[in-house]
């Protein structure tokens, strides 16, 4: 499916060079005979081969994409408008975080889900919710966990700041982690797809 070619470069721009070895380790569409799976909602894989850790993962990829997407876009549009909550800066960043994260991670969702299963926009955007709505609030919660802790520890940190960037990159590994167990639970129901 054409989405995870967004889903793999961002997981690997968190992740760094260990994303990019589960990326060619099981990552990567397969070859399908004489290139011709080129059909929307395939990836040329089948996704009923890979061991359930596997698919889990790839499941959690595509969940942490779509946070890691939304958490960037409104931390930098936090920080360019001062924005706050109750005279809060880290808290108004995170509710627009998660406000962000969670609107770019049902879309990523739909242009997963509704493909494998015929689903129209409406039926497409209920399944998304269903299917992702814990599996975000999840990987938010690890995250945002992480960077409260950071926050505390290192007053003034900025998204200006390379370092606020690599704790960010370390606060996503931590939301990863903590949406693995949800996205098995989900998967294994039959709320989300395996990938």
């Amino acid at each position: 499916m054409w989405i995870m070619s967004v889903v793999w470069p961002l997981t690997i721009l968190y992740w760094g060079p260990v994303g990019l070895i589960f990326y060619f380790w099981f990552g990567r569409a397969k070859a399908a005979a004489g290139h011709a799976s080129h059909g929307e909602g395939d990836d040329g894989g089948d996704h009923k081969d890979l061991p359930m850790w596997q698919a889990v993962f790839k499941g959690a990829t595509h969940c942490g994409a779509g946070c890691a997407s939304g958490d960037f876009v409104a931390d930098w549009i936090a920080f360019a408008a001062a924005f706050s909550i109750a005279g809060s800066k880290l808290g108004g960043r995170l509710v627009l975080a998660f406000v962000f994260a969670y609107c770019v991670g049902i879309v990523f969702q739909y242009f997963s889900i509704a493909p494998m299963r015929g689903l129209g926009l409406r039926q497409g955007i209920i399944a998304a919710i269903k299917a992702d709505t814990l599996s975000l609030v999840a990987y938010e919660v690890g995250m945002f966990a992480c960077m409260i802790g950071f926050a505390h520890a290192s007053p003034g940190l900025e998204p200006t700041r390379p370092v606020y960037w690599v704790l960010m990159q370390i606060g996503m590994i931590v939301g990863f982690a903590t949406t693995y167990p949800i996205n098995w639970w989900l998967i294994q129901r039959g709320w989300k797809e395996r990938m």
